[in-house]
């Protein structure tokens, strides 16, 4: 798939980073060469439904380690659903961004309403992607994993969700983000590592040649390879 090329302004760091990665199988394996010196005995690969399974499947065979699937989803504003307001998880890990809720004025009613329909949206993906139990993550280490980070909403969601399953370190990975959720995460998990953080951000899917959509089957092929 050619991706149309950015009409805004870029610098030149932005320049040279533009389409860097073939596709998520390329980033997944050139973010693992990053990720080996944080790898321990039991590792867990998380990736986050569905783009970061992908990206996290090349990282789980080149460390060796167990892969499986985190399923988050983004809570958009009620004039702008793609402005994540926060996420939560299959699970019921969740993430609001207070700042941006106070800010756009936005009814704690609303609030509520969307975290119940996505869990509920959450819980059915999980039941269609997953063939066994959530893996326990107590004394892991676990890396979670994704195509990219706009705005962090769903990677803060997901560490602070494996976080309370008491993991022993949690390593936050990217092949590209913006600035800010990077620096957002530094509280959220033991590591972060974004391979690329250009400005100005414009969005996940120009830095890859190949962004096509992930469907459900491919991720449940990746997840039973990996077995």
């Amino acid at each position: 798939m050619k991706l149309p090329e950015p009409q805004l302004p870029l610098t030149q760091e932005a320049r040279n980073a533009f389409r860097i990665f073939r596709d998520r199988h390329d980033a997944g394996t050139r973010l693992a060469e990053h990720l080996q010196p944080y790898a321990a005995r039991n590792t867990l690969v998380l990736g986050l439904a569905r783009g970061g399974v992908v990206v996290a499947a090349e990282v789980a065979k080149v460390l060796q380690a167990a892969l499986d699937v985190m399923v988050v989803r983004k809570l958009g504003a009620p004039n702008s659903r793609e402005l994540a307001i926060g996420a939560v998880t299959a699970d019921g890990g969740r993430y609001y961004n207070e700042a941006l809720i106070r800010e756009l004025a936005i009814p704690r009613a609303y609030v509520e309403r969307v975290t119940g329909r996505e869990l509920t949206a959450a819980r059915r993906q999980e039941d269609e992607l997953r063939e066994r139990a959530r893996p326990n993550v107590t004394g892991r280490t676990v890396f979670l994993i994704d195509d990219g980070l706009a705005t962090g909403a769903t990677m803060i969601a997901a560490a602070r969700s494996v976080q309370a399953r008491y993991p022993a370190r949690i390593v936050v990975a990217v092949p590209v983000a913006a600035q800010a959720p990077c620096e957002d995460l530094q509280s959220e998990a033991d590591d972060v590592i974004c391979l690329l953080k250009p400005e100005p951000f414009l969005a996940v899917g120009l830095f890859y040649q190949d962004f096509a959509q992930v469907a459900d089957h491919e991720v449940q092929a990746l997840l039973r390879q990996a077995r």
